[in-house]
Order: structure tokens, then sequence, then C-alpha cells
């Protein structure tokens, strides 16, 4: 249904903390046009190796293959839709995107395995309980820990570039790291969790800055687990915080915290939430630039994917730490502002995908001012984590 739909009106009643039961319906059918919208344009470009949606740029679809970092985002969209919805029928059509991922399990090549595995098999055994996706995911997190070096102690990154790292590990791992975790209680393998918790210590040794910003990457020798260098790939220069980088950080600490309940990954995590909170707009709810670093310059891009993610670890972190009635407050405004026409597309725009304004790789010139998967799946994930927060305070 290509209709041109303004959401002012509409998402203004989702998050509104006065919200009627009706009201709520109405917004959710509305994303749900729009995802509609969305499988229907990608269906017909969908073949063996193009699985699911990733951007939508110079008015192209753009589809990427199973092996791709962002492939297990679409499905979890899909999923988590149908969580909001109810509506069976999305069920069927998530595990139609999730499908195409499983034999990723047995792909080492990359560390991006809890993005892809766990955003689609993931809610996909939480919603079924089929044991063979649970096993798919237990399988995925053991071919991930090959990519462990205990003289670093960290999970290598990146294979390629070797001419610029030796062992690159970039703060975007962070995120991969409940994938571990997860296996670690369903098989009881302890090895699993040791991996993941000494990554993020030796992440949290090495990528941040006095000012509790991070690097992206930090390379490491890896035979000694020296530190070589360390650098922003994706930000405005080395000594720059990139967003999206701070929100992995903040997220991915957070995360950590709920899975080990290890206190200093909660310090960490509110660490870097005080040199986000700092930044100029963010308490009021500002989606930021692509690196923090450029706020101040006319013209740069947005990042919603930033917001997004920054938006859903705030609400987890608030159920946690002291300082909860704060990060409530902040992850409501930005979701807010995620959810204005400044932001969120109207159904038949957009190339399907919800959120406008993101930025993938600036210095690359990929991906500028373009809707990207990721930022929809964070933003839905804050939807949810806003509805359950609201629910369990009016028990």
């Amino acid at each position: 249904m290509k209709v041109k739909l303004c959401l002012l009106a509409v998402t203004a009643f989702l998050f509104s903390c006065q919200q009627s039961e009706r009201s709520e319906s109405q917004a959710i059918r509305v994303i749900s046009e729009q995802l509609k919208y969305a499988v229907e344009l990608a269906e017909p470009l969908r073949d063996s190796v193009l699985t699911s949606p990733r951007t939508f740029e110079n008015e192209q679809l753009k589809l990427v293959s199973s092996r791709d970092w962002t492939s297990g985002f679409f499905p979890g969209n899909l999923w988590m839709l149908g969580e909001l919805t109810v509506d069976t029928t999305w069920q069927n059509i998530a595990i139609d995107y999730t499908l195409p991922l499983a034999k990723e399990q047995w792909n080492a090549k990359t560390h991006d395995m809890g993005f892809k595995m766990m955003c689609s098999f993931g809610h996909a055994y939480t919603k079924t309980r089929n044991p063979e996706f649970r096993q798919i995911l237990i399988q995925s997190a053991k071919t991930l820990a090959t990519r462990f070096n205990p003289s670093v102690g960290c999970i290598r990154s990146w294979d390629h570039n070797k001419d610029k790292w030796d062992f690159p590990v970039i703060i975007d791992n962070m995120m991969n790291l409940e994938l571990l975790t997860w296996a670690a209680k369903e098989a009881g393998n302890d090895s699993l969790r040791n991996i993941a918790i000494t990554h993020a210590l030796t992440t949290m040794k090495n990528h941040f800055r006095e000012d509790n910003s991070s690097y992206h990457v930090v390379d490491y020798n890896p035979e000694t687990g020296e530190v070589q260098h360390k650098q922003t790939h994706q930000g405005y220069a080395d000594e720059s915080a990139w967003a999206r980088g701070q929100a992995w950080g903040l997220y991915g600490y957070t995360m950590m915290y709920r899975e080990t309940g290890m206190k200093e990954f909660l310090n960490q995590a509110e660490k870097i939430a005080t040199y986000i909170l700092a930044q100029p707009g963010i308490r009021d709810g500002k989606i930021p630039c692509w690196d923090f670093n450029v706020a101040n310059l006319a013209d740069e891009p947005y990042d919603a994917s930033a917001g997004a993610i920054m938006t859903s670890a705030f609400y987890e972190l608030s159920q946690y730490s002291g300082k909860g009635n704060e990060y409530r407050k902040v992850a409501d405004k930005l979701l807010e502002s995620l959810a204005s026409p400044d932001f969120l597309a109207g159904v038949g725009e957009n190339g399907g995908f919800l959120l406008k304004h993101s930025t993938g790789h600036k210095p690359g010139g990929s991906e500028i001012d373009v809707p990207l998967v990721y930022a929809d799946y964070y933003f839905l994930e804050s939807i949810i984590r806003k509805q359950k927060f609201n629910n369990s305070n009016s028990k």
C-alpha cells in the first residue's frame, strides 16, 4: 500500500505517557503497514543469494546475502512486529526470512555472529522453542569462539585489510558477546562465558579514553597481545567519538552486566552514559550527528541508528542503575524524536524502512543519510522495552 501517511498524530499516541490502548493499537497498525510494504518490495528481489533488505540508497532497495553483518536484522524486525501485533502471520514471514541464515552457524570468517544469529534465530527460538533453532544458536557461539585469541584476550574482528591491522578489535564486537553468554547458559559451557567476559574486560581496558569515549578500532599484536594502534575508522578522526561506536559501547556493557552481574560492567556503562549525556542536546532528545566531534559543523548528517541503539540501551540501563529515572527520561525523549515525522517515514515511503536519516560509513562515502535496517531494529526494540517497562510499573 503506497499511501503517504504522516505519522505525527499516530506516533504521538504511542509514545505519550497517557496513551490509550486504542491509540497504541493504531500506531502499531501503521508500523505494520510499513513493514508489509517492505516485504512487498523485497520479495521480487530475493533469490538464493540475497536474503533480506539492508538499505534504500539512490532510490534502490539493496538486499544482502546471509554473510552480511546486517542480514539478521530484518528477520528480527519481523519477529518483533509479530510480538507487537500478536499476529501469527508475521511469525510465518519471519521464519521465511530467518531460515536462509542457518548456514551462517558454520561461518568462522566473521565476528558478527551475534548480530546475525541472535537477531534472527534468537527471536525465533524465544518465540517457537524449536530445538533446531537452539542448536543453531549454540553452534554459532562455538564458531564465534574460534576467533578468540588468549594472548590478546579478545575475539578478532575483521580479517580484511591485513596491510592496516594485525589483530583488529572494534567496539561493535561488544554486541556479539550476548550470543556467547546465552549459549554458555543453554549448553552449560563456561568457556564461552569466560571468553565473553575476557573480551569485555580487555576492551574496557584498551578502547576507552579518559573522558569515557571510545576508539572504534584497537589493533593488537596477535602473539604478545600488545596494543599497536588505536583509531576511529568510521569516525571523523582517530581521536573523535564516532556516535554509533559510543552507542555500541553503552549497549554492550549494559548487556554484559545483565548477563554476568559484574559491577565493573555496570560502572562502565554508566561512565559511557555520562559521556553521551554530556553531548549537546542528547538529554533533550536530539538525535546525534554521525560523529560527536562534528556535531557543531553545518550540514553534517544525522545517524538515527546511533540514536535508536542509545535509546534501547538507556531503557535497559535504567532498570539496573541508581540513575534509572534520569536514563529513562532521556530514552523517552530520544524515542519521541525518532517517532516524529523528522525521522519516521510515512507508509509507502523510504523503501519500506521505518526510520530515515542514518549514516553507515561517512568517511568511506557509504550509506550517508539513508535508512538502515539496524536503525529500525533498535527502534522496534526500544518500543517493546518501553512497553514492558510501563507494564511492569503498572502492576
